[in-house]
C-alpha cells in the first residue's frame, strides 16, 4: 500500500463493537512500527478523520461527518438517482436501494422505503457481504477483467465457499453469465426472507458506477414476478443513466 493508503487503513479499524483505540493497540494490529504509527494518528487527529477521546485513545473524527454531508450534496450518482429512487418506491410500495463498490466492499449508499416496515440487516454505509445477493453480485459482474481477476486472487477461497467456482475459469464464468441477465434475483441468499431484484448503473463509457435494486419479503419478490421487476428496474436505470450524463454537462 502507498502512505495515504496505510493511513487510511486505520481507519478501518474502528467499528461499532470496537469504536475505541489506543495509538500503540493501532500500530500492532496494521504492523506499523510505532514512530510510523504514530505519526499517522497524528496526521489524521490534524485532518480531523480522528479525534482524541482520552489519553493515547482514540476514536473517529468529525471530518467523517462533514465528508458524509458533502457526499450526499455532491455526489453525481447520488444526485441523479434519488429522485428515481423516490419515485420508484411511491409507485411499487418496496425498498429503492443504490449500492456502490469500492476495493473489497460493497455498501448501500442511499436506501428509499416510503414508510416500509422492512427491517434489514445492512444499512447505509455498512459493508455487505461481497459473494452474496443480488447487488454485490451485479456489480462484481461487471467490474472489468483485470479487477475481478485480482479480487479472484485475494479471494479465492471465499468464492468457492460461496459456491460461484473452485478456479478463475469458473468464477470468470459465472459473474459473465449474471452480467448477461436482465435482471440479477436473489431469494433468500442474505437473509431468509428478503428478496431482492438488481440491475447495474452504468455510466457513459460503460462503468458500472452503482447497482439499483428492489427489496422485499420473498415472497412479495416472487408474487410480483421476474418481468414487473424487470419492466420497474430497467426504466429507473435508464432514467438515471440519462440524469447522470446530463450532469456531466
Amino acid at each position: 500500500m502507498t502512505s495515504p493508503a496505510k493511513a487510511f487503513a486505520v481507519l478501518d479499524l474502528f467499528s461499532g463493537e470496537r469504536p475505541v483505540y489506543h495509538a500503540d493497540e493501532i500500530c500492532r494490529a496494521l504492523g506499523y512500527s510505532r514512530a510510523t504509527g504514530y505519526r499517522y494518528v497524528r496526521d489524521l487527529i490534524e485532518a480531523g478523520f480522528l479525534q482524541k477521546v482520552y489519553a493515547g485513545h482514540y476514536a473517529l473524527g468529525p471530518r467523517i461527518i462533514q465528508l458524509d454531508y458533502q457526499l450526499r450534496q455532491s455526489d453525481p450518482v447520488l444526485r441523479a438517482a434519488v429522485p428515481v429512487m423516490e419515485s420508484l418506491a411511491s409507485r411499487t410500495k418496496l425498498d429503492v436501494v443504490l449500492s456502490a463498490i469500492f476495493g473489497m466492499q460493497v455498501v448501500d449508499t442511499y436506501r428509499s422505503n416510503r414508510g416500509t416496515s422492512l427491517q434489514l440487516a445492512y444499512g447505509r454505509g455498512r459493508p455487505r457481504p461481497l459473494f452474496r445477493g443480488a447487488a454485490p453480485k451485479v456489480l462484481l459482474s461487471h467490474l472489468p477483467r483485470a479487477k475481478l481477476q485480482r479480487l479472484y486472487k485475494s479471494q479465492f477461497k471465499e468464492i468457492a465457499a460461496a459456491r460461484l467456482g473452485n478456479s478463475w475459469d469458473q468464477f470468470r464464468s459465472y459473474m459473465s453469465k449474471i452480467s448477461a441477465l436482465p435482471i440479477y434475483l436473489s431469494l433468500g441468499e442474505v437473509e431468509r426472507s428478503i428478496g431482492a431484484a438488481a440491475v447495474p448503473l452504468l455510466n457513459s463509457e460503460g462503468e458500472v458506477v452503482a447497482a439499483l435494486s428492489l427489496v422485499s419479503k420473498t415472497l412479495a419478490i416472487r408474487r410480483l414476478g421476474e418481468t414487473q421487476l424487470r419492466k420497474w428496474l430497467t426504466k429507473a436505470a435508464e432514467d438515471i443513466q440519462r440524469n447522470l450524463g446530463q450532469r456531466r454537462h
